[in-house]
């Protein structure tokens, strides 16, 4: 007989187990020789070993599902049951979803310059991603850091921006510099909370597992195996973004997001991103994609509010 302790650590005990234990009864009854008992954020199993191993298999395919999907039903856990955890890998990849958020809402690339993003960084471990407002570059990069969050392929995810005060005032605001600065992250908190449980989100920024900093707080360090992605790059100066991305580490991917039109630094001061594309746009392993008006996926009338500002940059403004 074989004893195996199985940590599940991390996962939500009521998906897991299911609404008055339905899905551990159905585990339970497809594995009638072994003892399972679950207590805490353990699982303990009492067996044979050829048993014990196939169980271990089987809950470790049920728990990557939650992970993956942030659900479980009765019906999965009879196809995981009979299911191979090499072919279940494999069919994953073919999946155009990026993430799956609670409840299972499907994130996934909603245009083609979203989907010419999502290869990119697939293909390349520091992308550039340039378009106005409502594009979802911002959105598809961090679709993108949870789900090498999820995979395993970083150990955490940092999110950063520049302190900028885009026609608004910061000195009158309470508290530090991040906490002048949360009002104006508050965009990369609600698209977290679009791909992650509200209170995986929290346990995880309280762990440091995800990062939400100004860009400031990345000055000397070393950023190894984590997803960074800095946004609203356009308000970086040339000495900021220098230092943001010598701040790459081994196993990194960093995305920079910006929209070249909004542009919020004082006057004769130089954009950062747009240096950086005139200076790296042709290093090889350095990608840069542009999002235009066709790939605003807010309200109809946004694209109608950017074509127009578009056109009106356009034409000489004329002395009264």
């Amino acid at each position: 007989m074989q004893k195996k302790e199985i940590s599940i650590e991390g996962v939500d005990p009521l998906v897991l187990l299911g609404a008055e234990n339905t899905n551990w009864r159905i585990l339970k009854s497809a594995f009638p020789k072994l003892h399972l008992t679950t207590r805490g954020d353990t699982v303990f199993v009492k067996g044979t070993a050829a048993d014990v191993g196939r169980f271990h298999e089987v809950l470790r395919m049920i728990l990557w599902h939650i992970e993956r999907y942030n659900a479980l039903a009765e019906d999965d856990i009879q196809r995981l049951i009979g299911a191979d955890e090499t072919r279940l890998l494999a069919q994953s990849k073919k999946d155009d979803t990026l993430v799956y958020g609670p409840n299972g809402n499907r994130i996934t690339a909603r245009t083609h310059n979203q989907q010419l993003l999502v290869d990119a960084i697939r293909q390349n471990d520091m992308v550039f991603a340039i378009g106005p407002a409502g594009t979802g570059k911002t959105y598809t990069a961090v679709a993108m850091a949870v789900s090498a969050l999820k995979d395993k392929r970083v150990k955490k995810i940092i999110l950063t921006r520049p302190a900028v005060e885009a026609g608004e005032n910061l000195g009158f605001l309470p508290g530090d510099l991040k906490e002048k600065l949360d009002p104006y992250l508050q965009p990369l908190y609600d698209a977290l909370t679009d791909m992650l449980p509200f209170d995986k989100v929290a346990d995880y920024l309280e762990k440091g597992v995800i990062e939400i900093a100004p860009l400031a707080f990345m000055r000397g360090r070393t950023l190894d195996k984590a997803f960074v992605i800095l946004d609203e790059a356009q308000n970086t100066t040339v000495a900021q973004i220098k230092m943001f991305l010598t701040r790459m580490g081994k196993e990194a991917k960093f995305v920079v997001t910006g929209d070249d039109s909004q542009i919020d630094l004082p006057q004769k001061q130089a954009s950062g991103l747009l240096y950086a594309r005139r200076l790296l746009s042709s290093i090889n392993g350095i990608s840069f994609v542009e999002l235009d008006g066709s790939d605003v996926i807010r309200h109809r009338l946004v694209k109608d509010v950017i074509k127009a500002f578009q056109k009106s940059e356009e034409i000489p403004s004329s002395k009264e």
